[in-house]
């Protein structure tokens, strides 16, 4: 663990080299603590004329509303402010439907917080979110605003640090997808963030939930998925590691069967994903991966439309690509900059 813990420390330390080339930033006061912006969704899913798809979006989205953005200070590294918004999905949790986001907000070479796009950054499975915040740095550290959404039950939102009870994960997935499309507009509420330019990536868990926010209608401007694809059933039934520990839980639940198929369908992405834009969005996958298969990231592509080179295929297994990393932000922000 502790060599695992060296590797990433100098991994997120390649990013800033690559992406900026300069010393670690130092830490400013940042005058938004305590305010709060008004904020609206933006959610429009249009017309959609396949049935499936239109059942798919109608159990997945809201009615559009108003809500407030509240800026609160951090958590010891944990970003620059903490944003709080309210999820639109009410499970009757006050702790778990109060969203909560990292802001690592970018600087211009003064070290002042200054006008520039944003990148939404969804998280793995893991409790820590190290590889979310490894991505939320990088994006920073390339002139970005980075936001680090903690998922339903996970960070801020889980109450005395207890895992919920694992027959609620696919109404916390659902309530994931809500709160990952809602966090665009709050984002968007923010001072000194262009709300032109507002993207979404996420890794493996994060990258399934992107990939099904991101199709609900085009609300994020790029869209980089992560480790994740499509044919949710067969990653949980069949998937090795983290996806064999899910398929356990679930078991335990006693989700199994018919039921987890329907449950599963509810959620799966590439009901949805005809409706990504192909020359905006990206997907990054690992050959050798066994908890994610080639099978399931190109079910996804397949169903996007998307031309072989929005299809990234990394010599690597589900962990080891990290060592991709710095490159993998860096090509990130030249799709982001060429796409403003």
């Amino acid at each position: 663990m502790r060599r695992l813990s060296t590797f990433w420390f100098a991994v997120a330390i390649c990013i800033g080299f690559v992406c900026r080339g300069e010393d670690a930033m130092e830490p400013l006061p940042i005058q938004l603590v305590g305010k709060s912006f008004k904020a609206a969704d933006s959610l429009d899913i249009g017309h959609e004329p396949s049935e499936d798809a239109l059942a798919c979006l109608n159990g997945l989205t809201w009615k559009p509303s108003p809500f407030e953005t509240e800026c609160n200070a951090p958590d010891r590294l944990r970003g620059d402010v903490t944003v709080r918004f309210p999820s639109p999905i009410d499970t009757g949790d006050p702790q778990n439907d109060l969203v909560s986001m990292e802001w690592y907000i970018a600087r211009d070479q003064q070290q002042r917080p200054k006008r520039a796009g944003a990148v939404v950054v969804v998280h793995e499975t893991s409790s820590s979110m190290a590889v979310g915040r490894m991505f939320a740095h990088g994006f920073q550290h390339c002139g970005f605003h980075a936001f680090l959404i903690h998922l339903p039950h996970y960070g801020k939102r889980r109450i005395d640090g207890q895992k919920p009870d694992d027959a609620f994960f696919f109404s916390a997935m659902r309530q994931a997808i809500a709160d990952v499309r809602r966090a665009r507009d709050a984002v968007a509420s923010l001072p000194v963030v262009d709300p032109d330019c507002i993207s979404l990536q996420g890794t493996s868990l994060g990258g399934f939930v992107s990939a099904t926010a991101a199709s609900i209608d085009n609300g994020y401007d790029n869209v980089f998925i992560t480790l994740a694809g499509g044919d949710l059933l067969n990653v949980i039934e069949n998937g090795a590691k983290d996806a064999a520990k899910v398929r356990a839980r679930l078991e335990r639940a006693g989700l199994v069967g018919d039921q987890l198929r329907s449950l599963v369908h509810q959620i799966e992405p590439t009901r949805i994903a005809h409706r990504l834009d192909p020359d905006r969005t990206w997907i990054y996958s690992a050959t050798l991966d066994t908890v994610v298969p080639m099978s399931s990231a190109n079910a996804l592509a397949t169903a996007a439309k998307l031309n072989s080179s929005h299809h990234v295929k990394l010599l690597a297994n589900h962990y080891s690509g990290i060592i991709y990393l710095p490159a993998i932000i860096d090509q990130m922000r030249k799709q982001i900059e060429s796409t403003k």
